[in-house]
C-alpha cells in the first residue's frame, strides 16, 4: 500500500494521527501570537503615541493583506499541491518582515513592516485549513477538535502577555512577542511535506459559477458584515476596556473568556449541526452577535453583564467559523477548495476586517468607543436579513 493523503512517511492509522497532533501544534503557535498581538497591540500604538485614526489604519492592516495574500498563496498551493513549504516560507519571511518594528519607525515606516508582515503571515492560516480538511477527508465533524487548540493557545497567549504587561511598559511588546514567533517556526517544520500533486484540470468556467451562485454571494456577504462588525471589537476593544478602568490583566482575561467559550462551543459543534441547519445556526449566531455589541457598547461597567456578553464569542466566531470552513469545500470542492479557502479568508477576514477597523476609526474620533460597537450591531442587522433570504445548504456529497 502506498502513502496516503498526500503525506510522505507512515501507514495511514498512524501518520494520520501523527499529522492531527502536528497541525494542532502549528493552530496553537498561531494563535497563540494572535492572543498575543490583538488584545495588546492597539494599546502599544497608543502608547507610542498615534492617534485613533493612525491606530485603526494599523491595525487594519492586519486584515488588508488577507484581501490579497490568501488567493495568491491559495493559487500556487492549488497548481503545486505543495502547501506545507508555503505554510514554512510565509512563517519565516513574515517573522524575518515584523523585526522592523524593532527599529521604531514612525507611522508610514511601520505601515509597511505591518504590510510586509502580514502579507507572509496571513498566507498561513488558509493553507493550513486546506491541509487539516484533506486529511480529516469525510470525517469533517472532527475539524473543531483540532482547532481548538488554536483556541488554547490565544488563551495562553493573552493570559501570560498580560500579566508580563501588569510589571512592563507597553512599549516592550515587540520582545514578548520572539518566542511565539519562534514556536510557530518551528512547529511548521514539524509537519511532513507533501508530495506535490499534479493539479487535475477543472472544468472550464466552474469557479466562476461557484462564485457567482446566490447562495455563495449570500454566504460570502454574511461573513464580510459579520467581520466589519468585529472591526471595534478587534481594534478598540482593549482601548475601551481601558477607558471603563480595566487594567491589561484583566482585559486580557476577558478576551480569554470569549476564546474559552469558542473552546467550549468547538467541543460540541458537531452535536449541534445533527439537528440544526446551516441557515438556523447562522442566524441564531448572527442575533447573538448584535446582542454581544449593544451589551460591550453601554453596559461595559457591569461586569457580570460583560463576562455574558464575552462567552457570546462562542456564536459571534466560534459557531460561524465552524459552519463557514466545510461550506467553503462543500460548494468549491476538490478543484478550488485553496482558492474557496482563499476568498473567504481575503473577503471575510480581510476586506470586513479591514473596513470595520477603518469604520470603527471613523466613529471614534467622532463620537466615542461606544459608537464602533453600535455599527457593529447595525450590520448585524444586514447580515441577518441576507442569511435568513438568500443562504441556503451546501451541495452534499455523494454517499458511499
Amino acid at each position: 500500500m502506498g502513502p496516503r493523503n498526500g503525506f510522505t512517511g507512515r501507514p495511514e492509522s498512524q501518520g494520520k494521527t501523527v499529522i492531527y497532533w502536528r497541525l494542532s501544534n502549528l493552530y496553537f503557535w498561531f494563535f497563540a501570537l494572535l492572543g498575543s498581538l490583538l488584545p495588546y497591540w492597539s494599546l502599544y500604538l497608543e502608547g507610542r503615541g498615534f492617534s485613533y485614526l493612525q491606530i485603526a489604519t494599523l491595525m487594519a492592516t492586519i486584515q488588508l493583506t488577507k484581501i490579497v495574500a490568501p488567493s495568491v498563496w491559495g493559487w500556487i498551493g492549488d497548481q503545486t499541491g505543495l502547501r506545507v513549504r508555503l505554510v514554512r516560507f510565509g512563517a519565516v519571511v513574515g517573522s524575518l518582515c515584523f523585526a522592523g518594528v524593532f527599529l521604531e519607525p514612525g507611522f508610514y515606516g511601520l505601515l509597511l513592516v505591518m504590510l510586509c508582515f502580514t502579507f507572509f503571515w496571513n498566507a498561513i492560516l488558509p493553507l493550513y485549513e486546506v491541509i487539516t480538511l484533506r486529511v480529516l477527508g469525510s470525517k469533517k465533524e472532527k475539524y473543531g477538535r483540532i482547532r481548538l487548540w488554536g483556541s488554547v493557545g490565544f488563551i495562553g497567549g493573552v493570559a501570560i502577555i498580560g500579566a508580563i504587561l501588569e510589571y512592563i511598559p507597553i512599549t516592550m511588546l515587540p520582545w514578548l512577542l520572539l518566542p511565539v514567533f519562534a514556536g510557530i517556526a518551528v512547529s511548521t517544520f514539524l509537519v511532513p511535506s507533501e508530495r506535490g500533486a499534479q493539479k487535475t484540470s477543472a472544468p472550464t468556467g466552474s469557479l466562476k459559477a461557484i462564485v457567482g451562485h446566490p447562495a455563495v454571494i449570500a454566504f460570502f456577504a454574511m461573513n464580510f458584515l459579520l467581520q466589519v462588525s468585529h472591526g471595534a471589537y478587534y481594534t478598540f476593544f482593549s482601548i475601551h476596556l481601558e477607558q471603563h478602568g480595566y487594567g491589561k490583566l484583566p482585559i486580557g482575561l476577558l478576551w480569554s473568556l470569549g476564546v474559552l467559550a469558542e473552546i467550549g462551543l468547538f467541543l460540541v459543534m458537531h452535536r449541534i449541526t445533527r439537528y440544526c441547519t446551516v441557515r438556523q445556526i447562522a442566524i441564531g449566531a448572527l442575533l447573538l452577535t448584535m446582542l454581544r455589541w449593544i451589551l460591550i457598547a453601554e453596559v461595559t461597567d457591569i461586569v457580570p453583564v460583560l463576562i455574558f456578553a464575552q462567552l457570546l464569542h462562542a456564536a459571534s466566531y466560534g459557531a460561524l467559523h465552524v459552519i463557514s470552513v466545510p461550506y467553503v469545500q462543500g460548494f468549491f470542492g476538490q478543484h478550488h477548495h485553496g482558492q474557496g479557502q482563499a476568498l473567504y479568508s481575503g473577503l471575510t477576514f480581510g476586506a470586513g476586517g479591514a473596513v470595520g477597523a477603518w469604520l470603527s476609526g471613523f466613529l471614534v474620533d467622532g463620537f466615542d468607543t461606544s459608537a464602533a460597537f453600535w455599527g457593529g450591531a447595525a450590520a448585524m442587522v444586514f447580515a441577518v436579513l441576507i442569511t435568513w433570504r438568500w443562504l441556503q445548504p451546501p451541495p452534499e456529497p455523494t454517499a458511499t
